[in-house]
């Protein structure tokens, strides 16, 4: 089995939304595992996981089983997304086009635009308190305005820079989370580490929530970092390489934030309770988890960014992105982010939490429909050509059937949600607890492969797209 091809690939990234080609393929298929843990040790799951003991009142114990169960039942979804990208060679959102159509699909691409921006804009936020925690001199503003722009560089060089820096900080996060963990539980400094919280179902259920949708979210974008490696490496193996690194990084970092409110008093703001659980080293795990939210942001801005060349790529179709539209499009979603981060850093936790939980219900059935339609229906055979037409060629401008199983997938949703805009009945009857997202995959999956298989229209297109693709 060949796992990498050309080693000579270019620093700074050529490629955008189109095809990658056989002869730009190259990296090994544990490149995926280094991105994957590397870039979740951060901050920002780790304030993630301090909310099942802070925000819903879970003790340790039960608070580490929602952890786990989340991550290691949202992480499937996530790698079997990540799997996609050897065999189709074009970025996640690009790919949407085979379900929905190349019009349809932009609804979809612009709720994953929104959403990189939300946790990019939220990631510099963290930097920003981190940097201040390192150096008091430091303004957090300011510290959000240097943590971006650190960001920035690394996802303007694009692809091939993220991954070197991944697997070095691997090793470097992995080793620091550890004698992080060592620290805190040698010092632990309060009574009730063990006791404080109880076990509470919608606060349980709220947590495997958090955690499942902290690997859904990387959904639409997982296997743009999988895409350039060469077409014949096993869906298994990228599927594994994927899901360990993710469900690993993610899983130590929540534990760690819920380790870390719970050995100091109660109030304390999570990056503030870090500091003070580690003591003597606290500065220098604010240092590293500085270093890593730059890096792992970066991966937001670039899928902002490819999110909106996609956006406008739709309607000037004769437009070729370049190296340089990325980067200038970089720059101004930078700006933008930064903008907003500034003014929503004072309310971080709420407006964090306010976003991923709307971000459920949306991303749950785009889940669903890619995944039946890639591995059920279509089995990886897609006519590459026919994504990139303007009126979708043989996928067409709309998929009625893709476009009515998402819409009935955030529908069924409704009664059993809980988000700050509005309380279903059922989630209301079970004291708060949010269920959507088990009913929106239950109902769209089996709904879209019904309508999609029982659609003769549908039916040609898919012996056109596989009879295209073995050209």
């Amino acid at each position: 089995m060949t796992t990498s091809a050309t080693t000579s690939a270019p620093l700074i990234e050529k490629h955008t939304i189109g095809y990658v080609p056989p002869e730009d393929r190259h990296g090994k298929v544990r490149d995926l595992f280094t991105l994957w843990f590397g870039g979740n040790i951060a901050p920002l799951p780790i304030v993630t996981g301090a909310l099942g003991v802070q925000l819903f009142h879970l003790n340790l114990v039960w608070g580490i089983v929602a952890i786990l169960v989340g991550h290691l039942v949202g992480g499937v979804l996530m790698a079997l997304h990540s799997a996609q990208g050897p065999q189709m060679g074009i970025p996640q959102m690009i790919q949407s086009r085979a379900q929905f159509g190349s019009l349809g699909a932009l609804l979809v691409v612009l709720i994953a635009g929104v959403m990189y921006i939300g946790f990019f804009a939220s990631n510099i936020v963290l930097a920003g308190k981190s940097l201040h925690g390192v150096v008091d001199s430091v303004p957090v503003p300011v510290g959000i305005v240097i943590g971006a722009l650190g960001s920035g560089i690394i996802g303007i060089i694009g692809y091939r820079f993220i991954h070197v820096l991944n697997r070095i900080g691997t090793w470097v996060l992995g080793i620091g989370i550890v004698v992080g963990f060592g620290y805190i539980l040698t010092h632990i400094q309060t009574d009730d580490f063990l006791t404080r919280g109880s076990f509470n179902i919608s606060g349980w259920l709220a947590t495997v929530s958090l955690a499942a949708l902290w690997q859904i979210a990387f959904a639409p974008y997982v296997s743009d970092y999988s895409r350039y490696l060469p077409a014949n490496v096993p869906v298994a193996a990228t599927f594994w390489t994927t899901y360990l690194g993710s469900a690993l990084g993610s899983s130590l970092s929540f534990v760690f934030g819920a380790v870390a409110v719970l050995a100091t008093p109660v109030g304390m703001d999570t990056m503030d309770a870090v500091k003070l659980a580690t003591g003597a080293i606290g500065p220098l795990m604010l240092v590293l988890f500085l270093l890593s939210v730059i890096s792992h942001n970066a991966l937001n801005l670039y899928g902002a960014v490819l999110s909106l060349i996609t956006l406008v790529q739709t309607f000037a179709y004769r437009w070729i992105p370049t190296a340089k539209s990325r980067a200038v499009i970089s720059i101004i979603v930078l700006l933008a982010c930064c903008f907003a981060a500034v003014g929503a850093s004072a309310d971080f936790i709420g407006h964090f939490v306010d976003m991923v939980l709307v971000l459920l219900v949306v991303l749950v059935p785009w889940t669903a429909i890619n995944l039946i339609d890639f591995y059920a229906i279509h089995k990886g055979q897609y006519d590459i050509g026919s994504i990139f037409q303007v009126d979708g060629g043989i996928y067409g401008r709309y998929n009625p059937q893709a476009l009515l199983a998402y819409a009935i997938g955030i529908a069924v949703q409704i009664p059993f949600m809980n988000t700050p805009l509005y309380v279903g009945p059922v989630s209301a009857h079970i004291n708060g607890a949010d269920l959507s997202w088990v009913v929106g995959l239950l109902v769209t999956s089996p709904l879209y492969f019904w309508l999609a298989t029982r659609d003769s229209a549908y039916r040609r297109r898919l012996t056109s797209g596989k009879l295209a693709n073995s050209l």
